[in-house]
């Protein structure tokens, strides 16, 4: 219950029902709305189910139920072990449900797959990473690689990726200490576990684009990893689109068309729905912005007084040349947006995809979880973007703002940013063929679709002819032989 991992699940969906799929989709009453808004659904469609939310858990105000609600991320770990008092009320709604062909459930929430045992239904994981960090993970861990250097900023050669050179600092505690322990480590072996022994994991990627290391995870771990994105290019479909063809044009978009009509480039700035920046870093940030002379539009999710502060003095220094945005925001529709040339990105799974999908070059500023593995990914593997400059050189190291200025102009005018613009439209022009029919995310999908149909229609011929044995016994020998 995370915006970044309910979007491409909703994308999902879409393809889903493209291909007349029956859905239910469970969630809880705080993100109802979200969701049927999201697919077009009455808000009161009965396949929309609700669960109730558990209340007094210690740190998460009532009412809050979805992760960019929480006052701070650090309460992740406490939130997501909290959905498991919804596995009862999840049951009971699964026993209301007939003909479940399968289940597609959050890689985080580890009991659905108990529930999917109980029920017979082959349960399906579904993981918002890509396969790069998933095997650089498992080849750090297996090989111990943490336990060596003193700093956490040396560089240490990947075990089985010997190109790819990774330091402590790319991963979140406490997964780059030398013995990792505590709750979230829990959390996290639950879920790997749980997705072990699901029918297949999900993942929202293309074949092509990370081929080596999907192939290396089909190898060395479990289950079957099953590539059918990228999810956002899952175009809505009638009648999940009739809720949103009357919705007024947002003040965004109409100042984007100016600077088309303008002929100024843009470069969008965007943090995902959960950032936490101190003040210090976003002066520095708007500093940066403002003396770069690019035209910008910066989606600032917190809305505490000192952010304010600091976007309202920004406005009054550039004028018209940028636009802050602090409302929830169609984030492909600003990328697919001709103006739009570069994307300050934290590299969140999701927005690497969106750039991809619409060519849009990345300079990648990693804030937490998987972003930093993602940030070498688009830089270092697959060469669709630069990285901020820090002040000591550090992933995690402060950005000043003549460092911003320095790589925002790279960007959107020089070599390197021209490099990497050409290398998106590239990948780009891979990501919509593997969607397309015929595509390999395409026939991964079908594929996934028709086994699990014989899956059930297999089973399905097992329980009639158990029962008829079952009846067999109770036949008289004259009954027997009459049948």
């Amino acid at each position: 219950m995370a915006k970044g991992h309910t979007i491409p699940l909703l994308h999902l969906s879409h393809l889903l029902f493209h291909r007349r799929i029956k859905l239910t989709i469970v969630t809880t009453a705080a993100n109802r709305p979200f969701i049927a808004n999201f697919l077009g659904w009455p808000s009161d469609d009965p396949n929309i189910i609700d669960l109730p939310f558990p209340s007094q858990i210690e740190g998460i105000p009532q009412g809050i139920e979805s992760t960019d609600k929480l006052p701070s991320i650090s309460l992740f770990t406490q939130f997501a072990i909290a959905t498991k008092f919804m596995q009862p009320h999840f049951e009971q709604a699964l026993s209301q449900l007939s003909n479940v062909t399968a289940m597609v459930s959050d890689w985080f929430l580890s009991w659905t797959l108990e529930s999917a045992n109980k029920f017979g239904i082959p349960r399906l994981s579904f993981h918002g990473m890509n396969n790069y960090s998933g095997a650089v993970g498992h080849q750090v861990f297996v090989n111990g690689l943490f336990s060596g250097p003193e700093s956490d900023d040396d560089l240490i050669t990947v075990t089985g990726f010997p190109w790819i050179k990774i330091t402590r600092n790319d991963y979140e505690k406490p997964f780059n200490q030398r013995v990792p322990t505590g709750p979230h480590l829990d959390l996290v072996i639950e879920s790997t576990i749980a997705a072990a022994n699901s029918y297949g994991l999900i993942s929202n990627t293309f074949y092509e684009l990370e081929p080596i290391f999907v192939d290396y995870l089909n190898r060395e771990s479990k289950p079957k990893v099953l590539c059918v994105g990228p999810l956002c290019l899952a175009e809505p479909q009638a009648p999940m689109v009739e809720a949103r063809v009357h919705q007024p044009q947002p003040k965004w978009m109409e100042w984007l068309d100016q600077k088309l009509a303008q002929d100024r480039s843009v470069v969008y700035v965007a943090f995902g729905s959960q950032e936490e920046i101190s003040r210090q870093q976003l002066e520095e940030m708007s500093k940066g912005l403002e003396e770069s002379q690019v035209s910008f539009l910066w989606v600032v999710r917190k809305n505490d007084d000192e952010t304010n502060v600091v976007m309202r003095e920004l406005e009054e220094r550039v004028g018209k040349r940028g636009m802050i945005v602090r409302e929830w925001v169609g984030q492909m529709a600003i990328l697919r947006h001709e103006s739009v040339k570069g994307f300050v990105s934290h590299c969140g799974w999701n927005s690497v995809l969106e750039s991809i999908c619409w060519k849009v070059p990345i300079l990648a500023w990693p804030m937490m979880a998987d972003q930093h593995l993602n940030a070498r990914m688009v830089v270092e593997e697959i060469k669709i973007g630069l990285r901020v400059e820090t002040c000591d050189g550090s992933v995690r190291g402060f950005v000043k703002a003549d460092g911003l200025k320095k790589m925002v102009k790279e960007l959107m005018e020089g070599e390197k940013g021209k490099e990497a613009r050409k290398k998106v439209e590239e990948i780009g022009e891979g990501a919509k063929k593997a969607m397309a029919e015929g595509g390999s995310s395409w026939q991964t999908l079908n594929e996934l679709i028709d086994e699990l149909q014989s899956v059930r229609n297999s089973d399905e011929k097992k329980t009639v002819e158990a029962g008829r044995k079952y009846s067999l016994r109770f036949l008289s020998p004259l009954q027997l032989g009459e049948a």
